[in-house]
């Protein structure tokens, strides 16, 4: 996968920049990323939390903009950062939204529009035993592999969203595919 450019005529480092002298031009950072961040933060989460995420990261991110590293113009793996930090700190609750799915069957929190390809595979049938597969990896694993496929960040913008070398997000990429594809039906191997 190739990494995005971003083509906007200003960068999100010259937005942040030039809020540390107007700081209401922040808000186009936010403008940009609430939604995604917030979608990633329900998917992950459920809706009610994904509100509390969201906000939080983007006064975090706010508070910390004269620490962003200007030379990279795109701001997404850092607010994705920040959010996957906050959700850390809820993996538990998270671990057992999923087991609980697991064993009811029941839908979990809704998806954005932006998710509804996701939807494709086969839920039924895949839907209690990839839960578990989820409530099953190591919080890391699991960070990397939702990221990835969620917020769909490229392995380097994981790293740098997490702050981890390039190696260890595609060891845990591989470790969280090989558990997922262990736990879904004979039928459904195919398409994981």
């Amino acid at each position: 996968m190739e990494p995005r450019v971003v083509t906007r005529a200003v960068t999100d480092a010259a937005t942040i920049e030039r809020s540390l002298d107007e700081p209401e031009r922040f808000a186009d950072v936010f403008d940009r990323y609430y939604d995604a961040i917030h979608g990633y933060a329900a998917r992950r989460l459920g809706p009610a939390a994904a509100d509390d995420v969201a906000a939080e990261t983007f006064l975090i991110a706010f508070d910390r903009r004269a620490g962003y590293d200007l030379a990279r113009p795109d701001a997404r793996p850092w607010l994705y950062g920040i959010a996957s930090n906050l959700i850390a700190r809820r993996h538990r609750a998270e671990a057992r939204q999923y087991a609980a799915l697991a064993r009811t069957g029941v839908d979990g929190p809704s998806e954005g529009p932006e998710d509804r390809a996701a939807a494709r595979l086969d839920a039924s049938a895949a839907r209690g035993p990839l839960a578990a597969a989820l409530a099953d990896l190591a919080p890391g694993d699991r960070d990397v592999l939702l990221l990835i496929a969620w917020a769909q960040l490229t392995p380097q913008e994981v790293a740098e969203a997490l702050g981890l070398p390039a190696g260890t997000v595609r060891s845990r990429l591989h470790r969280a595919r090989t558990r997922i594809r262990a736990a879904l039906p004979d039928d459904l191997k195919e398409t994981a």
